[in-house]
């Protein structure tokens, strides 16, 4: 039996090979979901082999963790101390960085935590360039700057490798519900109509990872990849926004024709050794991270009007109170609430409540 590069290869040689048509997406569809399953495989023995392998040991601080990746040598290490309180290393020669720089950017009452990683290079998803260890602190993150500069702009090598190691930018997972059953086979339902393929092609995909029976509902209209993806259930899903850094070195009209090149892309032009736009950016890493603030009132004082608690969008009275106390929530009898959440000024409101940017809270709790 061929060992399990072998079998790799000889799926992909075969979709490679096979013209992609109405007569042929089910047999390539099948064939995708298998390559799949043994790269799965495939990677767990090599963490296996390696004792689960190296990785950096970073801990997760602030309201949020940005990481910023891209080729060696683009301005990474700069742009951190500028936005920070790190002192990473700057040299004008590749792979500066060798090991993962943490520091935090204090801004608008919130702090975010920045992680300046090593360069990512090709083959870094097969673990070339300390690759896998570099992805690996990526995959922790809430936010991923993709950082090329105006020499080195080619996005396509972060982002294949990025995507080789489960990684989808600003992508979001798909609406689908498995239930599996004791028998009658794989039942597809949908609320939408599907383009991309058919209740047979997903039914084949499905089963391909070993399920015979159970009830598919799809909400959404998707395709085999995403399919696919939802089967894994290993893909990390993250938003990522383009830094073209550097701009100071070329005329206004060449930066524009390379943010033109990068047309499927919001990218965000600025010089972080020449201070260019340095706030713009701070502004856009506060807004991707969608970041709310709560004014806090708490029991017989006078509302804290100055700092603010910074919390994630759509968080609940109940998540406020898990951040201010471990005991807040098991002590909870009622907040009151003014601000745009509330239906009238000092609203009575529970635990679940959803609070909204700027709100005034004040937790009373069991003494």
């Amino acid at each position: 039996m061929a060992n399990i590069e072998d079998q790799i290869k000889d799926i992909e040689d075969e979709i490679q090979k096979t013209p992609y048509n109405k007569n042929t997406q089910h047999h390539i569809g099948k064939l995708k979901a298998k390559l799949a399953r043994l790269k799965d495989e495939q990677e767990k023995r090599r963490a296996a082999a390696s004792g689960g392998g190296k990785s950096y040991g970073i801990k997760k601080s602030g309201n949020a963790t940005v990481a910023l990746v891209g080729f060696p040598s683009v301005g990474k290490s700069t742009l951190l101390n500028k936005v920070t309180d790190a002192n990473s290393d700057v040299g004008r020669y590749d792979f500066t960085t060798l090991d993962v720089v943490p520091g935090i950017m204090d801004y608008k009452g919130a702090k975010i935590q920045i992680l300046d990683l090593p360069g990512i290079i090709k083959g870094a998803s097969k673990g070339k360039g300390r690759g896998r260890e570099v992805i690996a602190a990526a995959r922790t993150a809430d936010l991923l700057i993709l950082m090329v500069d105006v020499f080195r702009y080619e996005l396509k090598v972060i982002i294949e490798e990025l995507r080789k190691a489960g990684l989808r930018l600003n992508e979001r997972p798909v609406n689908i519900r498995i239930y599996k059953t004791h028998r009658g086979g794989i039942n597809v339902s949908q609320t939408v109509e599907l383009t991309h393929m058919d209740k047979e092609m997903v039914r084949g995909v499905v089963s391909s990872y070993g399920i015979i029976n159970a009830d598919i509902v799809l909400r959404q209209d998707i395709n085999e990849d995403q399919l696919i993806d939802y089967m894994s259930g290993n893909k990390v899903y993250v938003d990522a926004l383009v830094v073209l850094n550097k701009i100071d070195l070329l005329p206004e009209e060449e930066v524009q024709k390379i943010i033109d090149t990068l047309e499927d892309w919001h990218v965000f032009p600025m010089s972080a050794e020449k201070d260019i736009h340095i706030d713009k950016f701070k502004d856009a890493v506060f807004d991707i991270c969608e970041f709310i603030r709560v004014f806090l009132k708490p029991q017989g004082q006078e509302a804290d009007l100055v700092e603010p608690l910074v919390i994630k969008e759509d968080s609940t009275v109940g998540m406020v109170c898990d951040y201010l106390h471990r005991d807040f929530r098991e002590k909870f009898r009622y907040a009151r609430i003014w601000g745009q959440s509330a239906k009238y000024p000092g609203q009575r409101v529970g635990i679940e409540h959803v609070i909204k940017d700027e709100d005034l809270l004040s937790i009373v709790v069991r003494k």
